[in-house]
């Protein structure tokens, strides 16, 4: 039962570096359609890095959305499963240097990798410093926020199913 567990939809990204921001964007546009109406925590993870593995760990259900560089066009949107998911975890000087995958990574050595794990990103165009994203992801974030619901719905209705039977 995954009652007990947190299921967190998670937003990272740099807001000060136009389009590595969009994870933290989309979070809260999902915020502010469902925020209300659902049991997922929406949380902006921002550049945390290291500081995110102890919410990692307590999650059950982890949906991240991010900018990803998958080498695709500009703006093209990708999910990524559990098992597509990079996992990494390497010797770092400080805790400055670790990134999202490297915090993944640690979990899963640690046996508290979240049993559901999606990714819905987006292939940045422009990461250079600026506040507003690029044109090409902001036409794309209606897509990335209408897939970000249906995995919460799908997850939801696979929570409600496991608990029905119990």
């Amino acid at each position: 039962m995954t009652d007990s567990l947190r299921k967190v939809v998670m937003g990272l990204g740099n807001l000060l570096n136009r389009d590595e921001g969009l994870g933290v964007q989309a979070v809260k546009l999902l915020d502010a359609r469902i925020g209300k109406q659902t049991d997922f925590e929406l949380l902006d993870g921002g550049v945390l890095g290291l500081n995110l593995l102890m919410i990692v760990e307590e999650c059950s259900h982890l949906l991240i959305l991010d900018a990803v560089n998958v080498g695709k066009p500009a703006g093209t949107v990708v999910e990524l499963t559990k098992e597509q998911i990079p996992l990494y975890a390497g010797v770092k000087l400080s805790q400055h240097q670790i990134t999202f995958q490297e915090v993944l990574g640690l979990a899963n050595i640690r046996g508290k990798l979240p049993e559901h794990l999606h990714l819905i990103g987006i292939q940045p165009e422009d990461i250079s410093v600026g506040l507003d994203l690029s044109q090409s992801i902001t036409e794309k974030m209606p897509e990335v926020i209408s897939r970000a619901e249906r995995m919460i719905e799908q997850w939801q209705n696979e929570i409600a199913k496991e608990n029905s039977s119990l």
